[in-house]
């Protein structure tokens, strides 16, 4: 190898290791600032084993990452599969929807703030609408 090959292998671990850093302090800084542990144990009623939400993001988000370095496969038909994965993903969605429900009061005071009280049906309109058709044209076009 020579000395460019070198750097540029650097580089590309620095670059990697800058990129892991900065998604993980924002997913971590998601976390903590909108509260959504404490608040998804509040909503749960399991506010005295909230260390074990806390571990199951932790302990999830380190085992998809080996599995997504690893390519690791599991070697089940694909019902089971498709029914445990949907039926868990759907629970988290619902629970975090739910906790982001209650955290995101932000939406009425900026619209109050701002003069917008009278728009708001519109914004949100526009905000769920901006999200269903960019979530179908990531499906529909650039997935294929």
């Amino acid at each position: 190898m020579t000395m460019s090959d070198w750097l540029m292998h650097i580089f590309v671990m620095l670059l990697g290791l800058s990129g892991g850093l900065a998604v993980g302090s924002g997913l971590v800084a998601f976390l903590i600032i909108l509260d959504l542990i404490p608040r998804l144990a509040q909503m749960a009623y399991a506010y005295r084993v909230s260390v074990w939400f806390e571990t199951a993001v932790i302990c999830g988000s380190m085992y998809w990452t080996f599995a997504d370095f690893m390519d690791w496969r599991l070697m089940l038909p694909k019902a089971i599969i498709l029914t445990i994965s949907g039926l868990m993903t759907g629970m988290f969605v619902g629970m975090l929807a739910g906790a982001l429900t209650e955290v995101m009061n932000v939406l009425p005071i900026l619209a109050k703030r701002m003069n917008l009280s009278d728009y708001l049906v519109g914004l949100v309109m526009a905000m769920v609408l901006g999200k269903t058709l960019g979530s179908l044209f990531d499906w529909l076009y650039f997935q294929w």
